[in-house]
């Protein structure tokens, strides 16, 4: 990994669904869907990441359940 690159967190679902996103020190937004992600990551300047990117690279840490896991473990957000 590259000295200038930094993790990428994808914390648990809150109670609504939500899953806060970090990259390094920054955070990116509150994404309901795995297209808020790339967004986000768009935005941050990481223009060629996609949804595939997402599920594979080592820079992302997914906490709580992976990149299909939008709902909270009270199951309040379907």
């Amino acid at each position: 990994m590259a000295s200038d690159q930094r993790p990428i967190v994808i914390y648990p679902p809150a109670g609504d669904g939500g899953r806060r996103v970090r990259a390094g020190p920054h955070f990116l937004g509150m994404a309901y869907t795995l297209l808020d992600v790339v967004e986000f990551l768009r935005l941050a300047g990481m223009e060629n990441t996609d949804d595939d990117w997402l599920r594979q690279s080592p820079l992302v840490e997914w906490r709580g359940g992976g990149p299909d896991t939008w709902t909270s473990a009270h199951g309040l957000h379907d």
